[in-house]
């Protein structure tokens, strides 16, 4: 069989509804100014699908530094992988300033989130070495996983006692194997589905009994959580035992790009054998300039993530007091629980969006099972008292509907 023709034959799980979803449910274009309102489709919508939590992407500081920067530098520059050719004085310093946030010895940049996480766990892991990761982990997580030759062992979510239990296997197998390698647990610091928090207090106080490194993916907290912004570590108070704390530019920051910090050795060893970034040309310079700029901000304009907060507050109290089910959030991450198949799923979103213009992600199988459905909002900085009201109306609406069997159709809508 030709290859190419055995993969058009079946798309995959969601590729297979491409024809009805593409560029509405699947690949939709949001216009306009970057904000808590944007266009869809010719009109106003309130958004709530942009990891923007505070408010960066439009700032004026920082779209005049992002300007600035691209005219004095181009996106051309510097040119190379920052091993070879691509390092400047402000790479370093970005790297610096961000090691000084978190508390770590020293930083490494990545290009991009994704991608840096995968190749970090391929370096860090060899075939003698065992790998104990919580069972939602980012699917960057679990395709870095697919990288590594030796045993991994997963414990349910958020579950210490089962990660305890894998940690015995692993434990006992490097015993029999001779105890030539070592245990990396990972965990994220912030799920960015449930928006629940690890459990990296409970995780850390299993070293007393068990010798393991911690590895960290703190996207959705770096910036949100903690009395300085600088992560889930801070909140929880255990920032120091997190041996290595990953985030991205992406989420809080509003940019492109990513870091690990740690221990100067391990970050080192990193910096000199990641193949993500050795082979890969450096971050752009006006993309490093902004980040500095941007992480200026987050350091001293606490506002910004009290703004976030106070509208995180708003609306997950008022969708718990309509009796919406947004499980076990403590994060700005605001999932909303429902009960539903496809059709009606898809069926609602239309609705939302077209008669009461609210724009936000939406999950279903088979990315979650059958029958249920996910809203997953993200409330940021920018967000105000009124787009809170029209929203929680809404949902309050929709949900009667979705209750009542309104969105029992027979097909996905064509739209």
């Amino acid at each position: 069989m030709d290859i190419f023709e055995k993969l058009t034959r079946n798309l995959g799980p969601i590729g297979q509804h491409s024809d009805r979803a593409h560029g509405y449910f699947a690949f939709p274009k949001l216009e306009g100014e970057i904000g808590n309102r944007m266009n869809f489709r010719g009109k106003e919508k309130i958004v709530w699908s942009l990891n923007n939590y505070l408010g960066l992407a439009n700032h004026p500081e920082v779209r005049a530094i992002d300007a600035e920067a691209a005219k004095e530098f181009g996106l051309g520059y510097p040119m190379g992988a920052r091993m070879m050719s691509g390092n400047s004085n402000y790479h370093e310093q970005l790297e610096k300033e961000l090691s000084e946030f978190e508390k770590k010895e020293d930083t490494v940049l990545l290009n991009f989130g994704y991608q840096g996480i995968m190749s970090a766990i391929d370096a860090l892991c060899g075939r003698h070495d065992i790998i104990v990761y919580d069972a939602e982990s980012h699917a960057c997580i679990i395709d870095g996983l697919r990288l590594h030759p030796g045993h991994r062992y997963v414990y349910k979510h958020n579950d210490v006692a089962d990660c305890e239990k894998q940690l015995k296997r692993a434990t006992e197998r490097l015993k029999d194997n001779g105890g030539n390698g070592g245990i990396l647990v990972i965990t994220e610091g912030v799920f960015g589905m449930g928006g629940d928090q690890g459990k990296l207090k409970e995780i850390v106080a299993l070293k007393k009994d068990y010798e393991f490194r911690l590895l960290v993916d703190d996207a959705h907290g770096f910036g949100t959580m903690g009395e300085t912004g600088a992560g889930t570590g801070e909140a929880q108070g255990v920032q120091d035992e997190i041996d290595l704390y990953f985030s991205t530019f992406a989420k809080s920051m509003a940019s492109i790009g990513a870091f690990i910090s740690g221990d100067r050795g391990i970050i080192n060893y990193l910096r000199y054998n990641m193949r993500s970034q050795i082979f890969a040309k450096s971050v752009p310079m006006p993309l490093v300039v902004g980040n500095l700029k941007r992480l200026q901000m987050l350091r001293n304009q606490p506002e910004l993530k009290a703004k976030l907060w106070d509208n995180v507050a708003k609306i997950q109290k008022g969708l718990r007091d309509r009796g919406f089910d947004i499980g076990h959030t403590d994060s700005p991450v605001t999932p909303i629980y429902l009960k539903g198949d496809i059709p009606e799923a898809t069926a609602m979103c239309l609705d939302l969006r077209e008669n009461y213009n609210i724009f936000c992600s939406i999950v279903v199988y088979p990315v979650i099972p059958k029958g249920q459905i996910i809203y997953r909002i993200i409330p940021t900085a920018s967000h105000t008292d009124q787009d809170i009201e029209e929203t929680l109306n809404a949902f309050s609406e929709t949900k009667k509907k979705l209750d009542n069997k309104v969105y029992q159709v027979a097909e996905i809508p064509v739209v």
